[in-house]
């Protein structure tokens, strides 16, 4: 067997060979497809919308006073109310709510997300004047319009 002696100029070129063949399989890579897929569920509800009514006081049998709405809305999305519906409660027991009349009202309007005092609308509150009834029980009390909105 003949022994192989190898030069320092074959010694280099072999040498330069293999670093560039390893240097090209540093830049190898596989080529691949994918596929996937995310989910998350929606909120429950679109949140609510906080309603507050505002007349003045001073309100006597026959009189009437213009009551304002407003809407604050603390959620993340908008919110449009429909409808308001109006309910009144008074501070005195022998001061009926009947005697008290108040519609309903339709505003449509969008309340934007973290937007306060926005206008919803308005409605007249009467206090009905009973010509067979004494309302003194109503001197001094406190009427409360509560609302509900869709």
């Amino acid at each position: 067997m003949r022994s192989m002696k190898l030069n320092k100029k074959t010694t280099a070129v072999l040498a330069a060979g293999i670093l560039v063949a390893s240097a090209g399989g540093a830049y190898a890579y596989w080529t691949t497809t994918g596929s996937g897929d995310g989910a998350a569920t929606n909120a429950s509800s679109n949140g609510t919308v906080d309603l507050h009514a505002a007349f003045d006081d001073g309100l006597t049998p026959g009189a009437h006073e213009t009551v304002t709405y407003t809407a604050d809305n603390r959620g993340s999305s908008n919110l449009f109310v429909t409808a308001i519906t109006p309910t009144i409660t008074t501070s005195k027991a022998a001061c009926l709510p009947a005697w008290f009349t108040i519609a309903p009202t339709t505003p449509r309007t969008t309340v934007g997300a973290g937007l306060s005092g926005v206008s919803v609308g308005t409605s007249v509150l009467y206090f009905v004047d009973s010509t067979t009834v004494n309302q003194d029980a109503c001197q001094s009390a406190i009427v409360t319009v509560t609302l509900a909105s869709s």
